[in-house]
């Protein structure tokens, strides 16, 4: 039998939706999974050897802030300009110089399987994931609502809770992880940037003949709702110590972000739940350190 955490309708504002150092839309799932790992540390510590293993993000509602340009099609990112800076001369609190820092504001549910749980500490372990979120920030943004948690356990046997979870999901959609169009482009002899390049753009061809009323018509390569996303790290430095790194008792290592492809799906479209789920992976000989789905 395997228990799921249901954290319905959870508002979120302010998240970072910079996801890696090439795309922007929605937090990265490195984010979402140490969301996780932090919740599971903090309700571990008053007692609870309850382990939040796999996770599954469900997007019902993003809004990306951003403004349109007066010209053309572009967008701009809003920016806080947080916090003031004193001006040593006149006194005056003045905006500080521009960084660039993309935020949004989220409505999400999050479904994670978990282990250890049991009839006698359940309501306590629910208690203190309500506790815990009202404290924690996820993506870097300050969590303001949600649902009342929830557990479900459900058998080979009995399928239906099933159905009734995904049916909880929904209007929303669940992100999965399509590395296999990156293969297949980089087997047609793309490289790796031009390979998530391939599957994101929209090429428009003209429809008609009629020179003074053109009809123009976009297409993707691949249908879906596709796109980039920072999914881990890869080592680029060997394990060893540095100056002045933040913690002396853990071996340091320079890394870079790995992107990949990923597609938002209704909850509807899954049979199995755990097609859904996403989880930390590693691969030492080849220095990666990422979330995996297997959908």
């Amino acid at each position: 039998m395997t228990a799921y955490l249901l954290i319905p309708k959870m508002k979120i504002i302010n998240a970072n939706a910079i996801n890696s150092p090439y795309s922007i839309g929605f937090p990265a799932m490195t984010a979402w999974l140490g969301a996780a790992h932090a919740l599971q540390r903090k309700i571990q510590s008053v007692g609870l050897k309850v382990f939040l293993n796999k996770m599954a993000v469900v997007c019902h509602q993003c809004d990306l802030q951003t403004c349109d340009s007066i010209v053309g099609r572009r967008k701009y990112i809003i920016g806080t300009a947080n916090p003031l800076k004193k001006n040593k001369k006149t006194g005056e609190f003045e905006k500080p110089p521009f960084i660039e820092e993309g935020r949004c504001h989220l409505n999400v549910s999050l479904l994670i399987e978990i282990s250890g749980i049991n009839p006698d500490n359940e309501n306590k372990f629910l208690t203190e994931v309500s506790i815990q979120l009202n404290k924690m920030k996820i993506a870097g943004g300050d969590v303001i609502k949600f649902k009342k948690p929830e557990i479900y356990y459900i058998s080979e046997e009995n399928k239906q809770k099933t159905r009734l979870i995904k049916n909880k999901l929904m209007p929303g959609y669940v992100i999965v992880e399509r590395r296999d169009l990156v293969n297949k482009a980089m087997e047609d002899g793309l490289d790796g940037i031009d390979a998530l390049l391939e599957y994101i753009k929209i090429t428009y061809t003209l429809d008609n003949n009629d020179t003074e009323n053109p009809i123009w018509r976009g297409s993707r390569k691949s249908p879906g709702w596709i796109i980039p996303m920072g999914v881990g790290f890869k080592g680029i430095s060997k394990l060893g110590k540095v100056e002045n790194q933040r913690d002396s008792s853990v071996m340091h290592r320079f890394a870079e972000s790995v992107v990949t492809l990923c597609e938002f799906k209704m909850p509807y479209r899954f049979d199995d739940l755990d097609d859904m789920m996403w989880q930390y992976s590693v691969d030492t000989d080849k220095k990666l350190y990422i979330c995996k789905n297997q959908y």
